[in-house]
């Protein structure tokens, strides 16, 4: 369907800030302009002031952490939020203009006001209306991240009711610091606040269209809304606009038996067919670079949208529109017809008309809500990291990053699967929803095959785990003591970065000296570069104090060789590519240490439920960080780089080998050169 809204063409800007916006002058990877731009000085007086303010609201947030009340301190991220934005601005010179040095002032005064009131037990701002900004504790590194939140008033009686949620993904803006967004959400609604309903606008750490930990935390600001306020779980819907609109098309695809509908607008759904449009760039991948598209690449998941009704807007004249033509393409394969509302003789913009369109339409589907148990489910991955739909889910995969296929459907006390490149699933339903009779056992049918799935129990919950077997399958798993790809165990690196880790340098003094140079500057590019892309002090240690509270909860990323890290000296035997002093093994080939580095990613030896990586931070660099379309793995499970060459604003020197590990985190053979 493609309804054209013929009236005035009066446009809408939604907040999207296009400060430094990308475009053709951007692919030059020698000439790389620095994201976010440098700052401006701040005068002496006024830093004198912000570093005072700081002192006193750091001083009023220790008292509060020493608090023995729970309600305190879970209500402290809401102070340390405005401590955090002005710190950072300050301290790395992420003020970029001198308007935001009193937004500065304002914030500082705002979280002293906050901490004076929690510590006189007190918090309106968890009952306030409108405008709220918040904040929680990310599990990746520790760091407070904040949100903002629109409010209703709304109330039945004196009961507080359960609200439809909106999350609102915001579009590119180069210069949206800590406080830059505090300051936004402190005075500015956006486009669409729908009666009734709170509206989620995340951070996304910055700037990276919602992806990789921006993804993390949008589920963990979500989570973070739901605890505190009254949210019906059947009425959240995702929505965006330009940036924002490509992460409405991901999390509609990656997780669209979460959402009521999804409302995508402008932005970009997949890597190479944008660039080639919206950046004009010439693009030359390496095999696995283009394998890596598939981890984001919208059109790929394109069946997942039978779960999510979804509503696509564009601007009749805006480039971007290309983003909703390509996902309506992959949609007709499947037999779907997209709605896409178009403004009328409008650009990078909302047609006023089109934004009541497209607002009638989610509010009826608003008003059916998500459907809870659907009778039949199809799912589509290319990856374990995103293996599930409803009461399916995908937990082994006869090979990553080849197109993987599951349809199943609800009978008469029966289940029928067809499964393609899939090695295990599972099929559950939680108390209270197995839509079988407890009396009689289910009949499983997979491929042809007719299992006995078992009788649901008492409270109504089912759970049917399926394995392959040769060419047949049966019922039950063994592949839960195996070593092997499995949901949030798959890799490839970038997927370390999207739970806890911790950066563990070496101490110890041997090693190759040209490596241990290569691998100390990477090591601080990568601390740097976190902290400027994704919003986060990451953990640092050295090897020696690593512990055993370390090992268990978090991702161990090692700089060094076996020579020079204690923690890499205990499990390189154990890896999945031989390191000594004098070379690398990759099955039949072999580097030369004096001159080649190590990148891997693999389960922890000491701990198999948490990765391992060696060298390696996230793995897009300066050139990506232009244009968020290219912001995609550009290494695979592991990789052997040359150090003759040095870390360019692409890659970390020169790739002579890297590939994907096989479905049991071994090499695959043989090894080919890079290409």
């Amino acid at each position: 369907m493609l309804p054209r809204i013929r009236l005035a063409a009066i446009l809408v800007i939604l907040n999207a800030t296009f400060a430094g916006a990308d475009g053709p002058k951007d692919n030059q990877p020698d000439a790389v302009r620095r994201v976010p731009k440098p700052g401006i000085e701040v005068p002496l007086a006024d830093r004198e002031i912000l570093e005072t303010g700081l002192n006193n609201l750091e001083a009023a947030i220790e008292k509060l952490k020493g608090s023995r009340d729970a309600w305190t301190l879970e209500l402290i991220p809401d102070v340390q939020i405005y401590q955090r934005a002005v710190h950072d601005a300050l301290k790395y010179e992420e003020f970029f203009d001198v308007k935001e040095i009193a937004k500065a002032k304002e914030l500082l005064k705002e979280g002293q006001k906050r901490a004076e009131q929690l510590s006189r037990k007190q918090a309106p701002w968890a009952a306030q209306t409108g405008l709220v900004v918040r904040g929680y504790v990310s599990k990746i590194d520790g760091s407070v991240q904040p949100y903002g939140l629109v409010v209703p008033e709304s109330k039945r009686g004196n009961e507080r009711p359960e609200h439809r949620l909106d999350v609102w993904f915001g579009g590119r803006n180069e210069t949206l610091s800590e406080v830059n967004f505090l300051d936004l959400h402190s005075h500015q609604a956006g486009q669409f606040t729908p009666a009734d309903t709170i509206v989620l606008h995340p951070y996304g750490r910055y700037c990276n269209a919602f992806k990789f930990a921006g993804e993390v935390d949008v589920l963990e600001a979500l989570e973070s809304v739901k605890q505190r306020y009254r949210v019906d779980e059947d009425r959240i819907s995702v929505r965006g606009f330009s940036m924002g609109g490509a992460a409405a098309w991901q999390f509609a695809v990656h997780y669209p038996d979460r959402w009521f509908a999804a409302n995508p607008g402008a932005g970009f759904s997949e890597t190479p067919r944008f660039l080639k449009v919206f950046q004009q760039e010439s693009l030359a991948p390496t095999s696995y670079e283009k394998t890596l598209w598939h981890l984001y690449d919208c059109t790929d998941y394109a069946a997942n949208l039978i779960a999510c009704p979804t509503v696509a807007y564009s601007g009749e004249l805006d480039s971007q529109k290309q983003a909703a033509d390509v996902m309506a393409e992959a949609l007709k394969e499947e037999g779907i017809e997209l709605v896409h509302i178009i403004g009328p003789q409008t650009k990078h913009a909302y047609h006023p008309d089109a934004k009541r369109e497209v607002d009638r339409r989610m509010e009826s589907l608003a008003a059916r809500g998500r459907q809870k148990v659907p009778s039949e489910v199809t799912l589509v991955a290319y990856t374990l990291k995103y293996n599930r739909m409803h009461w399916l889910s995908i937990d082994g995969l006869g090979e990553h990053w080849k197109r993987a296929r599951v349809h199943a459907s609800l009978g008469d006390q029966a289940v029928a699967v067809k499964t393609e490149n899939v090695d295990s699933l599972t099929l559950e339903f939680p108390p209270g929803w197995a839509p079988f009779r407890i009396t009689s056992p289910v009949e499983v049918t997979i491929d042809g095959a007719r299992l006995d799935g078992g009788r649901p129990l008492s409270d109504r919950s089912w759970v049917c785990r399926l394995e392959r077997k040769g060419d047949g399958w049966k019922v039950g798993s063994s592949s839960d003591q195996e070593l092997r790809k499995r949901h949030d165990l798959q890799g490839p690196i970038d997927d370390a970065f999207m739970d806890s880790f911790v950066f563990v340098l070496p101490t110890g003094k041997g090693g190759n000296p040209r490596f241990n140079e290569w691998a100390g500057q990477e090591a601080a590019h990568a601390i740097e570069h976190w902290r400027r892309q994704f919003r986060g002090e990451p953990r640092v240690k050295n090897d020696v104090d690593v512990s055993e509270a370390d090992i268990a909860s978090a991702n161990l990323v090692l700089w060094g060789d076996p020579t020079t890290n204690s923690v890499l000296t205990r499990i390189a035997d154990r890896l999945p590519i031989p390191w000594t002093h004098e070379k690398i093994r990759a099955g039949d080939r072999e580097f030369s240490s004096e001159n080649h580095g190590l990148v891997l990613i693999a389960p922890n030896p000491l701990n198999a439920r948490r990765y391992v990586v060696l060298n390696s931070g996230f793995t897009y660099r300066e050139y990506d960080y232009l244009n968020n379309a290219r912001q995609v793995p550009k290494l695979p499970d592991w990789a052997v780089i040359n150090l003759e060459t040095p870390p360019n604003s692409r890659t970390p020197g020169s790739v002579v080998a890297a590939d994907f590990f096989n479905e049991r985190w071994e090499l695959k053979g043989p090894i080919s050169p890079a290409r």
